[in-house]
């Protein structure tokens, strides 16, 4: 199942994304059978405040399991972090 993922940064805290995005990007790429979109969000002067993932994962539990494991989660970056099951229409891979 496609699942969307927004994440939220907490205010203030864009020194601790960039602090974790080397191992946070490395984390992505190992995970890329799980994690197959994303990029940030960005405020009015494009810093970084969030994250938008699309993900594939067997269930929700699984899924909860590898983001917990990402460096920006482990580090405490997100205010929040919003799941949703998600349908892939138009643009979905072959």
């Amino acid at each position: 199942m496609h699942y969307v993922v927004n994440c939220i940064d907490k205010v203030g805290l864009l020194p601790v994304r960039q602090a974790n995005r080397a191992a946070h990007l490395d984390y992505v790429k190992a995970n890329a059978d799980t994690i197959l979109v994303g990029g940030p969000y960005l405020d009015e002067a494009g810093n970084m405040i969030g994250s938008l993932l699309i993900t594939e994962a067997v269930d929700l539990k699984t899924l909860q399991t590898v983001l917990a494991e990402d460096p920006y989660a482990r580090a405490g970056l997100f205010e929040s972090v919003d799941i949703k099951p998600w349908k892939w229409v138009i643009g979905a891979p072959g």
